[in-house]
C-alpha cells in the first residue's frame, strides 16, 4: 500500500517559511489518516477520503479556503479517476459546496461524469450536497486588497496504491485566484488528474500549462508503454521546458514506485508506505 499527497505550492498568502511549515504539519496529519484509512479501503475510496480532508483545511486552495476570482466568488474544480475500471468524474466551477471531490465521486455512477457551472450545482443539491460558503476570512483580505501578485498555484491531490495492486487519483483546486469567471483549469480533466491499472497522477501548477502538456495522461501513457514511472515523469516535465511550464507532479506506478517532480521549486507534498514519510 502507498499514498501520496500534495497541497500545492506554499508562496500564497503569508511569508514563504510560516506557509510552508503550515502546510507541512498539515499533510502530515493529513498523509497518516489517509494511509491508515488505505488499510480498510480501496484506492478511489483513499483518494477520495483524503482530497476531502484536504479541502477541508482552509491551508489550501481547495473546498474551504479557496481563491476568489475576479467577480468576488469562488468556483470549484474537482475529478477523480479510478485505474481499475478506466472510469473519470469531475466537476468544473461548481460554486457553493463544500467538497467537489465528493460530488465528483457520485458522478462517477452516471453516464453524464462531468458536469459544469450550474449544471454540477444543480446535480450536487439534487445529490444531498448542501449550501456551502468556502470564503475565509484571510482569502477575503487577499481578494479586497487586490494581492495579484502573489503565487496562487494551489492545488491538491491524491493517488493511492491499495491492497489489490489497484490505483486512483483525484484533484481539487479553487483556482488561481482573480482569474475571469468561466476559467478552467487541468484539475478536472485528463491533464490533471489521471489513472489506469499502471500508474496514477496527479497535477498542481498553472493549469493551462498543464494542459497544454497533457501532463498525467502523457505520464501515465509513457508507463503503459513500459517508461519507468521516473523516466517518464522526468520526460514529460522535459518537454515543459520551450515554454516555461510550471508544474508539479505526484505519481504512483503500479509495481510500487513513488515519484514527485515539479518544474519549479517549493511543491509541498508528503508520502506514506508504511514505514517512511518524507515532506519537504
Amino acid at each position: 500500500m502507498k499514498l501520496i499527497i500534495h497541497g500545492g505550492f506554499f508562496s500564497e498568502s503569508q511569508t514563504d517559511q510560516e506557509v510552508k511549515q503550515a502546510k507541512q504539519s498539515a499533510l502530515k496529519e493529513i498523509v497518516q489518516a489517509g494511509y491508515k484509512y488505505l488499510e480498510a479501503h480501496t484506492a478511489l475510496e483513499t483518494v477520495i477520503y483524503t482530497v476531502s480532508l484536504l479541502e477541508d483545511c482552509d491551508l489550501f486552495n481547495a473546498g474551504t479556503g479557496s481563491q476568489i476570482q475576479s467577480d468576488g466568488k469562488i468556483r470549484l474544480s474537482a475529478s477523480v479517476m479510478d485505474g481499475k475500471t478506466q472510469r473519470f468524474a469531475g466537476v468544473i466551477n461548481i460554486e457553493d459546496v463544500k467538497n467537489p471531490i465528493c460530488i465528483a465521486e457520485k458522478l462517477l455512477n452516471y453516464e453524464d461524469k462531468v458536469l459544469s457551472g450550474n449544471g454540477a450545482q444543480q446535480f450536487a443539491r439534487e445529490n444531498g450536497f448542501n449550501y456551502y460558503n468556502p470564503i475565509t476570512a484571510q482569502r477575503r483580505r487577499e481578494y479586497e486588497k487586490k494581492l495579484s501578485d502573489s503565487i496562487r498555484k494551489g492545488t491538491v491531490g491524491c493517488v493511492a496504491l491499495d491492497i489489490y495492486g489497484d490505483i486512483a487519483a483525484a484533484t481539487s483546486t479553487g483556482g488561481k485566484g482573480f482569474e475571469i469567471p468561466g476559467r478552467v483549469s487541468d484539475s478536472a480533466t485528463t491533464a490533471g488528474n489521471y489513472a489506469n491499472a499502471y500508474a496514477g497522477v496527479s497535477c498542481t501548477g498553472v493549469g493551462e500549462d498543464i494542459v497544454s502538456g497533457a501532463l498525467a495522461a502523457k505520464i501515465v501513457t509513457r508507463v503503459t508503454d513500459g517508461f519507468p514511472l521516473q523516466a517518464a515523469t522526468d520526460k514529460t516535465l522535459s518537454e515543459m521546458e520551450p515554454y516555461n511550464g510550471f508544474a508539479g507532479v505526484i505519481a504512483i506506478a503500479a509495481n510500487g514506485e513513488i515519484y514527485h517532480d515539479d518544474t519549479h521549486p517549493y511543491m509541498v507534498w508528503a508520502l506514506h508506505d508504511g514505514e517512511i514519510e518524507v515532506f519537504e
